[in-house]
């Protein structure tokens, strides 16, 4: 599996800019100033490029998952669904295409493993558990799927809210905050039982009243080999995410960017990026 770390070229959405301007403007500056190289993916219809573009095992091979979450049924929401076929065509890929509904953003991996939420099951009913984790292990070419639970305070059940690889042998977290101990406790649990070292990374969630909004959300950073870039939200745990992520990436560069903006909308960096090796 292509790791995040291998990752070189970022592509965003094309309505990004139009969108969040502001916010656009100061993401491509920082992308300028490390030398990543970007593009747009063109004809999209929402900003989260990560749910809807394929999954890349290798550098030439690409899988598309169906992308039908159950957020955008509803006819109010059609507005927001990327063709995906159009988009991959308009960038010359033809990914390999799979009939298992998943949003990229429930994918998390490193060279041997993937980490995803178990909302997986209830969006492909139509295959057992078994079958299914089979067909996922086929599909991804990996040696194991660990299997979180999903935390209902996130409508998308996406994994890349609650948790990151550092390495094969190690993962990050969110602090604790009691929000669904539950959830947090079974989170731990797996992880010790599938023997993965845990780091916690600050976490300092906001509410509103029509859904969960992702300000705080350090974790969901943007990697890439050229360098990590942290969402920030002018709040006290800003320093502390930068300084632990500092203390585990040695020798990478960290830089942070205000995400106050997109994060009202429901995600941070990693959401609005489809980062690739070419």
């Amino acid at each position: 599996m292509i790791r995040d770390s291998d990752t070189n070229f970022l592509y965003l959405a094309d309505c990004l800019p139009e969108f969040q301007p502001a916010f656009t403007e100061r993401l491509t500056k920082v992308l300028q100033d490390l030398k990543i190289p970007y593009g747009f993916l063109p004809n999209t219809k929402d900003i989260w490029a990560k749910d809807f573009m394929p999954i890349q095992k290798s550098k030439d091979d690409f899988v598309q998952f169906t992308y039908d979450p159950d957020y955008l049924k509803s006819l109010k929401y059609q507005h927001l669904r990327s063709d995906t076929d159009d988009v991959c065509r308009n960038i010359d890929l033809v990914p390999k295409k799979s009939n298992v509904v998943m949003d990229g953003g429930n994918i998390i991996r490193t060279a041997s493993k993937v980490i995803m939420c178990d909302k997986v099951f209830s969006e492909n009913r139509n295959l057992s558990k078994s079958q299914l984790t089979d067909k996922l292990l086929d599909l991804l070419k990996t040696d194991q799927i660990i299997f979180i639970p999903w935390d209902t305070n996130d409508f998308t059940g996406h994994a890349d809210g609650m948790v990151r690889f550092v390495d094969d042998n190690t993962v990050i977290i969110n602090e604790p905050t009691n929000e669904n101990r539950e959830v947090e406790n079974r989170l731990r649990t797996i992880f010790k039982e599938a023997r993965l070292d845990i780091i916690e990374i600050p976490y300092m969630p906001t509410y509103d009243l029509t859904f969960v909004s992702a300000k705080g959300l350090h974790l969901n950073y943007l990697q890439m080999k050229q360098a990590i870039i942290v969402p920030v939200f002018n709040q006290s745990t800003d320093d502390k995410a930068i300084r632990l992520l500092e203390n585990i990436f040695t020798g990478q560069n960290i830089v942070a960017i205000d995400c106050n903006e997109i994060s009202a909308d429901g995600g941070v960096l990693n959401c609005i990026s489809w980062n690739i090796l070419v």
